[in-house]
């Protein structure tokens, strides 16, 4: 089934986009009826919008970003400067608050939240690793009390330091447990600011480029801590990171651009039916947003010279897009 080559093609009463009285009232029907937009999943940003104002100029961070993320996943946020991830990440932490759309964690509404229960949030929900390790720990606390301090400030001072000893053997920085920050090293830090924010048990661990300042075999030890996290602890964990070779590891990568997200990375195991051997085979899929946009890799579109607009066909199993070769009025010669 191929529709005429135009921007809005399909068939029949569709074709030319005219639909019955009955046809509406039962798209309205079952829209009605369909579950909430991410009703399932952990985190899930729907149309997330974020504009700032400064001296009298607006700038959109965030234009109606749409992500779900599932309940025990591992994965990356990637994009570059003034993309929108960082802002994002401080809207799911709690720090910042959204503009317009809708956002919620672990069934918190974080466009509800009045201050106190914001505060709540960020002792119960949610845990931070920031890149820079002095804003992790407390310098004048050893690692063991950095740990414990979490769960004394939510009130769960009973085995406080039975529940920091814990983390911080499974994270492989035990030996760490007396000694202040300045007696560790850049990765040692790291890894006993992730048992720190573990401490309260979160739903969701963020972590803001938590290897953009230590060296490549210290940040394979910091990414194996988080793997250990998920694994044991079944903790969601989202990395906002710059490092390839972090983004590699996870099952998931999201990449945002202009503040939407673009394309997601998907890598799953494939087990060979010959020799049984296993690997990892990644699929990089464009991100279709609830508006039904698209955001096109600008590698196709500068190669095919697709500006302003663009042809569409739809086949029976999939949409062709097609560059669009009308000509402009200046183009076009007189008659």
């Amino acid at each position: 089934m191929t529709g005429t080559r135009t921007g809005t093609t399909t068939t029949g009463a569709a074709k030319t986009g005219v639909r019955t009285l009955a046809e509406l009232e039962a798209r309205a029907t079952s829209r009605r009826d369909r579950p909430a937009y991410g009703h399932d999943a952990l985190i899930a940003c729907d149309r997330l919008v974020r504009i700032f104002t400064t001296d009298g100029v607006e700038v959109q961070a965030l234009q109606g970003l749409d992500l779900l993320v599932d309940e025990g996943e591992l994965m990356a946020l990637v994009g570059a400067s003034g993309s929108g991830k960082s802002t994002l990440m401080n809207i799911l932490a709690g720090l910042d608050v959204p503009t317009a759309g809708a956002a919620s964690v672990a069934g918190r509404d974080l466009l509800a939240m009045d201050a106190k229960a914001r505060l709540s949030y960020r002792r119960e929900v949610v845990g931070f690793v920031w890149q820079q390790t002095a804003r992790n720990l407390l310098p004048y606390l050893t690692a063991v009390q950095n740990v414990s301090l979490p769960m004394q400030l939510r009130g769960r001072a009973k085995r406080k330091a039975d529940r920091a000893d814990e983390l911080l053997n499974m994270l492989g920085v035990g030996h760490c447990r007396d000694r202040r920050p300045h007696q560790m090293s850049g990765g040692e830090q790291q890894r006993v600011a992730i048992a720190v924010a573990l401490a309260n048990n979160p739903s969701v661990l963020l972590a803001d480029e938590p290897t953009g300042e230590l060296d490549s075999t210290t940040a394979g030890q910091i990414f194996a801590a988080f793997r250990t996290a998920n694994e044991e602890l079944g903790t969601t964990i989202v990395i906002v990171t710059h490092d390839q070779a972090v983004a590699g590891e996870v099952r998931r990568t999201v990449a945002i651009r202009d503040g939407r997200t673009a394309t997601e990375v998907l890598r799953r195991t494939h087990v060979d039916e010959t020799t049984g051997e296993e690997s990892i085979v990644a699929r990089e899929y464009a991100m279709l947003d609830r508006a039904g946009r698209l955001q096109l890799p600008t590698e196709y579109t500068e190669t095919l010279g697709m500006e302003r607009r663009v042809l569409l066909e739809l086949e029976q199993d999939h949409i062709q897009v097609w560059p669009d070769t009308t000509p402009t009025p200046q183009e076009k010669q007189p008659e």
